[in-house]
Parts: structure tokens; C-alpha cells; sequence
């Protein structure tokens, strides 16, 4: 029986705080958080080609950067208005080659559609949702949510069940009354906690008629069960290691 590899197999250097992929381009983008540092970076991999489009971008805004959404090989940025305000300004849209297309600091971002990103000006009450180019950033009409919906992600999460859902014998004792749990072309794949020697760990297995074809330690010495730790995107799992590897395989 064949075992699985990852496609991609990347660590960067800090914490993956955040992913968004964007279905039109098969891009994954990251958020990478430095909290010692106070540093944060964005990255890109290609989900069909397994290679990084870039790695290691930053803005001059050093710390109070984050992710917006991913449409059509553009990554969306913002920045915040202070440190201890969750309120975000300003758009920064950026290609797979880390170039930076267009900035606007007076708009910011509602959300995304399948005919890209709804934004609003800012500094006008009330606000006055519309429909921006996402690749020059200009307006093209008002926001109509009748044609503006909201795109399909192509993501399936893993659901909750007990241990005893699987019916087969796992390869260690789950701790816990949980498993994240789901099937994919015919395959089981499941995340479970670990106790052992007071240590808290986090596994994933994958299973083919009840061999394990592929399996990974997620994460050790945890303090506390951890949500689910990994999603289908079409034909892939994504997931993150020790907080800073991403690692897919294709299924």
C-alpha cells in the first residue's frame, strides 16, 4: 500500500496566525507572526506546483499589519488603528511576485464576493458600501448583494465525534472524549490528543482500510486539547505543524 508524502513541506519564522486561500489562482497565503520580535510577514505558496511565490514580505508598518482576503492571485492587506484596537484602516493589495499594486488609506475593507472585494470609504458616514477592482483598486459600481455573493472556499473542516465513531482500534489511547474526524476519497482521516508521562500531545493519522498510510506529531508539550488542527481544501490537506510549518498532501 502506497504512504503518503507532503507536497509541501515549508517552516517560516514565527507563528502561522493566519491562512487564507485564494481558489482562483490556487494560492495559499500566510500570516506569520514574530511576537518577540514584534515583527509580522506574509507569505505565498502555490497549491499546484508545491513551490513558494514569495516569502518574508513586510510592510514598513512593522507589527499592526494583518490579512484581509485573497482574490485572483492578490493578497489584501490592512493595517490597525492602534495596538490595542481591533478597528482596521486602509487596504494594501499585493501580487504572487510580493509587488505592491495599489494602496488606499482612506478606504477599508466589508468583504470578499465572487466579483472580488467589497470596500467603503472610510472617512464618509454612513458608509457607502462598493465593488472595487482588485487589481487597481478603483471603484467600479456600488455593492448590489443580490449579484455579490459570497464565494464557495472548497474547504471541508473536520467534525467532532467520539473515539468509539471510528470503530477500529486507533494506534494510541485518544485522551479526551473528542476526535476530529472526516472522510475523503475513501480515506480516514483523524486528529486525536495523547496523554503520556503528563505530557500532552497532538497526533494526526491518516487511514486506508485500516492501515495507516501517513501520520505526523502535531504538536508536544501542549497545555490544553487544541481545536482541529487541519482542513480539506478540494483534493488537499493543509495543515500546520509546531505552529510554523505549513504541510500539504495531496489525496
Amino acid at each position: 500500500m502506497k504512504m503518503l508524502l507532503p507536497f509541501i513541506n515549508e517552516t517560516f519564522p514565527g507563528v502561522i496566525w493566519r491562512m487564507e486561500i485564494d481558489s482562483l489562482s490556487e494560492t495559499i497565503f500566510m500570516e506569520i507572526r514574530d511576537t518577540g520580535d514584534k515583527k509580522v510577514s506574509f507569505s505565498s505558496v502555490d497549491l499546484l506546483n508545491g513551490k513558494p511565490n514569495f516569502t518574508g514580505f513586510t510592510t514598513p508598518e512593522r507589527w499592526l499589519t494583518g490579512m484581509e482576503a485573497a482574490y485572483d492571485g492578490l493578497l489584501l492587506l490592512h493595517n490597525y488603528q492602534s495596538e490595542g484596537a481591533p478597528v482596521h484602516k486602509g487596504i494594501i493589495a499585493i501580487d504572487n511576485k510580493a509587488t505592491i499594486c495599489w494602496s488606499n488609506y482612506t478606504y477599508a475593507f466589508d468583504h470578499l464576493t465572487i466579483n472580488g472585494p467589497i470596500v467603503y470609504n472610510a472617512q464618509i458616514q454612513p458608509k457607502k458600501l462598493f465593488l472595487a477592482d482588485i487589481k487597481t483598486g478603483t471603484a467600479i459600481r456600488p455593492y448590489e448583494p443580490a449579484i455579490d455573493t459570497e464565494p464557495e472556499n472548497y474547504i471541508e473542516v473536520p467534525q467532532i465525534f467520539p473515539p468509539s465513531y471510528l470503530q477500529q482500534t486507533l494506534p494510541i489511547e485518544p485522551h479526551g472524549d473528542i476526535i476530529h474526524y472526516v472522510e475523503h476519497n475513501n480515506l480516514r482521516i483523524v486528529s486525536l490528543h495523547s496523554l503520556k508521562a503528563e505530557q500532552l500531545k497532538q497526533h494526526l493519522y491518516i487511514i486506508d482500510d485500516g492501515i495507516i498510510i501517513y501520520d505526523d506529531l502535531l504538536n508536544a508539550g501542549i497545555q490544553k486539547l487544541q481545536p482541529e488542527s487541519f482542513i480539506i481544501y478540494k483534493n488537499s490537506l493543509i495543515y500546520i505543524k509546531n505552529k510554523s510549518e505549513l504541510k500539504v498532501l495531496n489525496l
